[in-house]
């Protein structure tokens, strides 16, 4: 899709360093990829959160370290 867009100099400029691209649109590109993926991938988590109840938990872990079984509560 062909698009014309204002982006400011700076901007370009830093996105360009962050994704190593050569051209302005490869780093247009590779940011809003970049954008979609983080963004599937917060939709799994929330997706995911709480369909492992088997899954150890953070207070869980802290008793694992503490040489505590992870199924007893504190």
């Amino acid at each position: 899709m062909k698009t014309t867009i204002d982006i400011p100099d700076s901007v370009m400029e830093e996105v360009m360093r962050f994704t190593g691209a050569s051209t302005k649109r490869e780093a247009v590109v590779s940011a809003v990829e970049e954008f979609n993926r983080r963004h599937r991938l917060k939709e799994l988590a929330e997706r995911l959160h709480g369909a492992c109840p088997d899954f150890m938990d953070r207070n869980a872990l802290d008793r694992m370290r503490e040489g505590k079984n992870w199924g007893e509560e504190r």
